[in-house]
């Protein structure tokens, strides 16, 4: 388990129970859309709102303490900030999973076709998982 006031703090974010529950859920998780941390949260917190939830993860993606992961066709899905990744969706059961690939042949075939400055990459598979092929 990690020690999330901790993580909190190195990234000068305020400490409460709440931040401390959104950054838990999410490294027991993983991958979580606003809908589903609402619905862990108000088993801990019932009087939370989902104001609240917005504004703590709308904060910690500002610090880049939490990252959103757009999927196409769905809601945005969160994750603990971690080393440059890509994801892979399946359009079946929705289950996310990370994967580490080197992104630079990509982005040196862009910058060789275009003008075009690359701020960000973010690589997002969809196709089927082991699970949903059977």
């Amino acid at each position: 388990m990690i020690n999330s006031s901790i993580l909190l703090k190195e990234y000068n974010l305020k400490v409460t129970p709440q931040r401390v529950a959104i950054v838990d859920e999410l490294y027991s998780n993983g991958h979580m859309n606003i809908d589903e941390l609402y619905k862990k949260l108000l088993e801990k917190f019932p009087s939370i709102s989902l104001a609240t939830i917005y504004k703590n993860v709308n904060a910690m993606v500002e610090k880049v303490f939490l990252n959103e992961v757009k999927i196409p066709d769905a809601k945005s899905v969160y994750e603990l900030a971690k080393e440059e990744h890509s994801h892979l969706v399946c359009s079946s059961c929705g289950m996310i999973e990370d994967i580490m690939i080197d992104t630079s042949i990509l982005q040196s075939s862009i910058k060789a076709q275009s003008a075009f400055k690359i701020q960000n990459v973010d690589v997002v598979f969809s196709g089927l998982c082991k699970s949903c092929q059977k």
